[in-house]
């Protein structure tokens, strides 16, 4: 088993958004939304006896792990997310986050911008249609009512904003290895990733291992 700590970045956006909905602060308003990220404490944690990929997050304290979860916070989060000032505060904390190493850090700009020189870097990305399948049962398993078509446009709006933004666009770094799980079961992408990791010495003292791509945020 591979010891290592997973990092979703796009908790992070999330919990910002969240915080900016509950507040009323509209996501033009650039440098509000900066002092949001500036002074919101956000913690990533492995929750209690569970899998070291199952993350609990807290924002000012409070448990946050569902809340941001919405269809609401996640359109949020995209917008927040173009912000070059939120960008900033946040790529600080995902930097400290891994400095140590072993960690599995999950993000659009991670092996471009936080972590150019990560060990082993991957572009992971699956056809539109399948992502927007994806998360539309993710949200009916949890009761939620959202229309697919309406989630493949907000897919394909996120992808242009986050590719189109000036500060740390959505791109594949020259060295990633690119994995399309378009027609690939969860169990098999995480085979091949462990695989990858194993390959590019993964097995040794704890080395940083981060995956970068369009993996949900």
């Amino acid at each position: 088993m591979m010891s290592y700590v997973y990092v979703d970045t796009g908790a992070m956006y999330r919990a910002v958004a969240l915080k900016a909905v509950r507040r009323g602060v509209s996501l033009d308003a650039v440098d509000t939304l900066t002092e949001l990220a500036g002074g919101a404490r956000i913690d990533l944690r492995q929750q209690d006896g569970a899998q070291s990929w199952t993350q609990q997050v807290l924002l000012d304290g409070e448990d946050v792990t569902m809340a941001i979860r919405t269809p609401e916070v996640a359109q949020a989060a995209s917008k927040v997310a173009v912000v070059a000032g939120v960008r900033h505060v946040l790529v600080a904390e995902q930097r400290r986050a891994g400095a140590q190493g072993g960690v599995v850090m999950e993000g659009r700009d991670i092996g471009s911008v936080v972590f150019p020189d990560a060990q082993l870097k991957i572009f992971l990305t699956a056809s539109p249609e399948v992502r927007a399948e994806r998360r539309w049962r993710e949200h009916v398993q949890k009761g939620d009512a959202i229309d697919l078509a309406r989630t493949l446009e907000e897919i394909h709006e996120r992808d242009k904003r986050d590719s189109g933004r000036a500060s740390s666009p959505l791109v594949r770094a020259k060295d990633a290895v690119v994995v399309d799980s378009t027609a690939m079961e969860p169990e098999e992408v995480a085979r091949l990733v462990v695989m990858l990791a194993r390959e590019q010495g993964g097995a040794g003292e704890n080395p940083i291992f981060l995956g970068g791509g369009e993996a949900s945020a």
